[in-house]
């Protein structure tokens, strides 16, 4: 079976994407990572009257060159009077601007004697006001459907006095792993035994998704265990991924046993790390088999897994922002497939990537060091200060 190029895979595995999980409404607390259903629209106006800016006065900038007399004092979260004409209020940020009053001066530019205010400094009308509606005006969309709701999402949420949001159903998704050499972090380790480093990646790099995890550890090279075990994830998850045993050799089990309950559609991508990786449906479930190395497990995840999840999930994506850098390094020898190497991205003057460390298939800890991935198209050669696509990782781990 010919390699498939990762843009072509990507297009495929869209287009195979399930329909989106039904709507719930939940608290802002629990929102974080979840994508938003239907548009949101503002109720209010932000902010929702004229306020101040800075600590100052108040004051109508027709009575200025001059000394005012301070006729009140306006905090934040206290209502306001009208300003007199020849008079200045004290006014603090946040404070509600009293009507008649068009101006905030800064209390370093002013100087008070008493219940007399002098000001010291030029003035412009409309200085440090900020206006009704200046931010959000009320019936507009402050959110998209699809967005995946950030931090930031979620206090503009708030700023417009929502305490729930439509989002879709999170999706579950099973992990599992495969290999007799295979031994939980914690227990005693053999000779020829391994700590099972990608249930835990593959993990966490799902929380980061929003997706509710279904951790089914290790399992040996045991063909009907897997089996069995890839059946009853199927009637629990919406998606399953595998890691390991869907290579060539006699001991990967999984790749047959996927084919025994269902099909495989898509087998060995055209990218480095990662080629063995399977998608297919297991009694009607889709499912993911990805290599048993973890830097091939945790690369095909972020590249291939993610999109089809953030679509499963009803977000709208435009993959990770590509980045232009210097090249830090040499590539001598055109590849067959495109390759993600692992670097550190640094700024002088311009953005240059070095490499990071054994770039291995089975170095996780050149993963952890860098802090960017960089593109080798198929064919390609570099020489140091070539430019060079990057992502970075903080693109690469989160939605987009």
């Amino acid at each position: 079976m010919a390699l498939t190029p990762l843009a072509e895979a990507l297009t495929q595995l869209i287009e195979w994407a399930p329909p989106v999980p039904n709507v719930e409404y939940v608290d802002l607390g629990d929102a974080l990572g979840r994508v938003l259903a239907e548009p949101v629209q503002a109720d209010v106006d932000v902010p929702s009257f004229d306020n101040s800016a800075m600590d100052g006065y108040a004051v109508r900038a027709a009575d200025l060159p001059g000394t005012l007399t301070v006729s009140q004092r306006i905090p934040a979260g206290a209502p306001a009077a009208t300003l007199q004409p020849g008079t200045a209020a004290r006014i603090f940020t946040g404070g509600m601007m009293p009507p008649g009053a068009d101006t905030v001066v800064m209390q370093e530019d002013a100087q008070q004697n008493a219940d007399q205010v002098t000001i010291l400094g030029c003035v412009t009308q409309g200085q440090h006001v900020r206006y009704r509606g200046a931010d959000i005006v009320a019936q507009s969309e402050i959110l998209s459907a699809g967005q995946w709701l950030t931090p930031q999402d979620l206090g503009l949420a708030a700023s417009v006095g929502l305490r729930q949001l439509p989002v879709y159903r999170r999706l579950r998704v099973a992990i599992m792993t495969s290999g007799d050499e295979l031994v939980e972090p914690g227990e005693p380790l053999q000779p020829w035994q391994i700590y099972n480093s990608n249930s835990t990646q593959l993990a966490a790099q799902l929380a980061l998704l929003g997706v509710k995890v279904i951790n089914r550890g290790a399992l040996p090279d045991d063909p009907q265990v897997i089996g069995a075990a890839l059946e009853r994830a199927a009637r629990e998850a919406d998606c399953l991924i595998t890691c390991g045993g869907v290579s060539v050799g006699e001991e990967d089990h999984v790749r047959g046993q996927i084919e025994a309950r269902g099909e495989l559609k898509l087998w060995k991508l055209a990218i480095k790390p990662g080629k063995p990786l399977a998608f297919g449906q297991v009694c009607g479930c889709p499912v993911f088999g990805l290599p048993g190395n973890p830097v091939s497990a945790w690369a095909t995840f972020g590249l291939v897994v993610k999109p089809w999840l953030l679509r499963a999930q009803g977000a709208h994506n435009s993959g990770p922002r590509r980045l232009t850098a210097e090249a830090g390094f040499a590539v001598s020898k055109p590849g067959t497939r495109e390759e993600y190497l692992r670097v550190n991205v640094t700024e002088q003057g311009r953005l240059r990537a070095e490499l990071c460390g054994d770039q291995s298939s089975g170095v996780l800890s050149s993963v952890s060091r860098a802090n960017a991935l960089a593109v080798v198209p198929v064919g390609a050669t570099f020489a140091p200060g070539d430019p060079i696509e990057v992502i970075l990782m903080g693109d690469f781990l989160t939605a987009w």
